[in-house]
């Protein structure tokens, strides 16, 4: 993935305009239904993404957000200043070393545009050291008859059989579901989301 790309992105479209900008996240229901507001989680391609603000009025408040953009990640700090404290960090996923490990990992359309196997191997290598034995993994990503391009690029586009076999053996798959966009603004699109616990 390319960091300047996706500053690009950033900076030439307004942050509710984003193909993949959703008022309410879609997946706020997995998240809620598989953590607590003790448990610490991580928002991988969060970039300006609400969860986060959304998470954090739920009384969340071991927060981080991890994003390849800069610009999306400064817009991000911005906006939730006011609200919580969350760690930030801007890093490639395939390529991020993480220090600790989180109980919940979340992913809404970071995972479809890694098109290459070293890539997906490189991501799921990352999950596995980064979530807790028992953890949750929670990753969405275009459906089969979604777009096969997004922001310029191509995408990969799973049914929840074919997602919940990506990440195995690492995870086993607890839920799979289609994510019905909550608001009658922003993303449309058809997506899937599964939610995978961490074996070991």
């Amino acid at each position: 993935m390319s960091r300047a790309h996706w500053d690009s992105v950033y900076a030439t479209e307004h942050l509710d305009k984003l193909g993949w900008y959703e008022p309410v996240p879609s997946t706020l229901g997995l998240v809620t239904a598989y953590s607590t507001p003790e448990d610490s989680l991580i928002d991988v391609g969060g970039g300006t993404s609400p969860l986060t603000l959304e998470l954090a009025r739920l009384g969340y408040r071991d927060l981080t957000v991890l994003d390849i953009s800069e610009r999306a990640l400064g817009a991000s700090r911005t906006a939730l200043r006011e609200h919580v404290e969350v760690s930030w960090i801007r890093a490639d996923v395939t390529h991020y070393r993480p220090d600790r490990r989180w109980q919940l990992w979340h992913d809404r359309a970071v995972y479809h545009f890694l098109i290459g196997q070293d890539e997906r191997e490189a991501y799921r290598s990352v999950a596995a050291s980064a979530v807790e034995p028992g953890g949750i993994l929670i990753v969405a990503t275009f459906a089969p008859e979604g777009p096969d391009k997004c922001a310029g690029l191509e995408v990969c586009r799973y049914d929840v059989a074919a997602l919940a076999g990506e990440f195995a053996p690492d995870f086993d798959l607890i839920e799979g579901r289609r994510l019905i966009p909550i608001a009658e603004t922003g993303d449309q699109r058809p997506y899937v989301g599964a939610a995978l616990r961490r074996i070991g």
